[in-house]
């Protein structure tokens, strides 16, 4: 048997704050989006910028975002467990992102790993790109914030 993955899917209640978070803020890059009128909802592909050349062929990872016109209220019953992203610099994205008003979660206390939330309370998992960084403040003393 043979297996390709294709996308992961989130539903999202706020489809303008879900897609500022996504793109304007991780980098993400929207590359595609149906409208379905009838059913009432969109679904939106988007593609990290490593993996844009491959997305349209359908061979790289996507993520989903399927947004119900109707209903936006959902939990983490109704979404995702999490997404994990490969960065480059963890310490950089990390620092960009708090500068952009999201809170680290779990910091990058190793060097290696970080966790953040979406608006519509998605986990996602950050990871430092080959070996760990050298331990570095703040990040190594930063204590953890809610869960994730």
């Amino acid at each position: 048997m043979s297996l390709q993955y294709l996308h992961s899917m989130i539903r999202v209640g706020d489809l303008d704050a879900a897609l500022d978070f996504f793109c304007a803020k991780l980098g993400l890059i929207e590359v595609s989006r149906k409208n379905f009128e009838d059913a009432r909802f969109s679904l939106i592909f988007l593609a990290a910028p490593h993996d844009l050349e491959t997305a349209s062929t359908s061979s790289a990872p996507l993520l989903e975002l399927t947004y119900n016109w109707d209903d936006a209220d959902y939990d983490n019953g109704r979404n995702f467990g999490h997404l994990a992203y490969r960065v480059d610099n963890i310490y950089e994205i990390c620092q960009k992102l708090m500068d952009q008003g999201v809170t680290i979660n779990r910091p990058p206390h190793d060097g290696r790993m970080a966790f953040i939330k979406s608006p519509d309370g998605i986990s996602i998992e950050l990871l430092q790109k080959g070996d760990s960084l050298a331990k570095q403040e703040p990040w190594a003393s930063m204590a953890n914030t809610g869960n994730w």
